[in-house]
């Protein structure tokens, strides 16, 4: 017999974009339950939690969308903390940009949005910065979330308080549809048992794995792997984004450094040598005594990218079926906007003119499929 999600809307997918909208249609009266076959795997789980709309260097709509996320992020996330009781570590600490050259410094895409540093600036923000480094910009509106210990946590208490139903290890084998309107979806549970699920409305946001959901999604995976070490509290205040590494320093002195960013992975697990060299290179380049402070742990993950490298958001072709996936390295920075607009969409509130123009952007259609 199925089992009956009356008014209410299924999401496939339980990681940070999964939790953020079932937060937003829960504390909004929908009943909603999330599928997912493991949530530890989710990207929410193993990125930095950076929010670096200008030190990322992101560009045209991806940008505009970005400030508009960050503007939306400080409500988010104290309606977050106060149903959950959580502190999600949010901190507007302020993002440094290091460069060799001037020239690099000023073909940066935000280069306007940052405050310029010339070597001893850089040297007075960034305590046992690397010489090789001469100039820098600072991003001070950016900053960080502790995803991985605080706001991940933080949104299953509030989903949960708020009457989300979950079932973890569950996978969906296949999706049904009548009439060009999806109706539900078979189940693989994790005792093995095969249930029918039947809904109203969906959305796929299943990140990397998207696309084994619904194969009309153009998403691949991108693995990334990382590492941190303990350093001194308070030693680094200020997140360092370089050229191919970053450090993310929290509140205790651990210090997050990531990412490899590998194309042609699919879906390897596990960390590489070559993988955690390339991490302790990017350490060394940057921060050079930290080379020296103790690992903690090594992980990796496997962010959601599409062919043009931006998210895919909104309807599809098929009734009561929406998506939100491919959010690649901003998942993080992203996800208040996106469940934002998702339930604007399917509440049929009045859209605004900015919001409508990044639906267009990130629809589906823009792929032929």
């Amino acid at each position: 017999m199925a089992q009956e999600t009356k008014n209410s809307i299924l999401i496939i997918g339980g990681g940070l974009l999964g939790l953020s909208l079932a937060y937003e249609f829960s504390r909004n009266n929908f009943k909603v339950l999330v599928l997912s076959k493991n949530r530890n795997e989710s990207a929410g789980f193993v990125a930095a939690g950076m929010l670096a709309t200008h030190a990322e260097g992101l560009e045209d709509e991806l940008l505009k969308f970005g400030q508009e996320s960050q503007n939306l992020i400080p409500k988010w996330i104290k309606n977050i903390e106060q149903d959950s009781n959580i502190k999600c570590g949010l901190k507007k600490c302020g993002i440094v940009v290091p460069f060799k050259n001037k020239e690099d410094l000023e073909e940066f895409p935000t280069y306007e949005y940052g405050k310029y540093l010339n070597h001893k600036d850089l040297q007075t923000e960034i305590n046992g910065m690397n010489s090789i480094w001469k100039h820098g910009l600072l991003f001070e509106q950016d900053g960080q979330i502790d995803n991985r210990r605080q706001l991940m946590r933080a949104l299953e208490r509030a989903c949960s308080l708020h009457g989300v139903e979950f079932q973890e290890g569950s996978e969906v084998e296949n999706l049904t549809f009548e009439k060009n309107k999806i109706t539900g979806a078979t189940v693989v549970c994790a005792t093995g048992e095969i249930k029918k699920i039947n809904c109203e409305k969906a959305i796929i946001c299943s990140g990397a794995w998207s696309k084994k959901i619904f194969n009309k999604i153009p998403v691949f995976p991108v693995k990334g792997q990382m590492l941190s070490i303990q350093g001194p509290t308070n030693f680094l205040k200020r997140v360092i984004f370089g050229p191919k590494t970053y450090l993310v320093p929290r509140d205790d002195g651990l210090i997050i450094v990531g990412a490899t960013v590998e194309k042609d992975s699919k879906f390897n697990q596990g960390n590489t040598p070559n993988g955690i060299k390339q991490l302790q290179e990017g350490i060394r380049s940057l921060l050079p005594e930290a080379i020296n402070w103790p690992q903690m742990e090594h992980w990796w993950g496997f962010r959601p990218c599409t062919p043009d490298l931006k998210p895919i958001i909104g309807k599809s072709k098929i009734k009561n079926l929406f998506i939100a996936t491919g959010h690649y390295r901003n998942g993080v920075l992203f996800s208040a906007i996106t469940s934002d607009l998702l339930l604007k969409i399917i509440q049929n509130k009045n859209l605004k003119k900015i919001e409508k123009s990044f639906l267009e952007k990130f629809s589906i259609d823009r792929f032929e499929i």
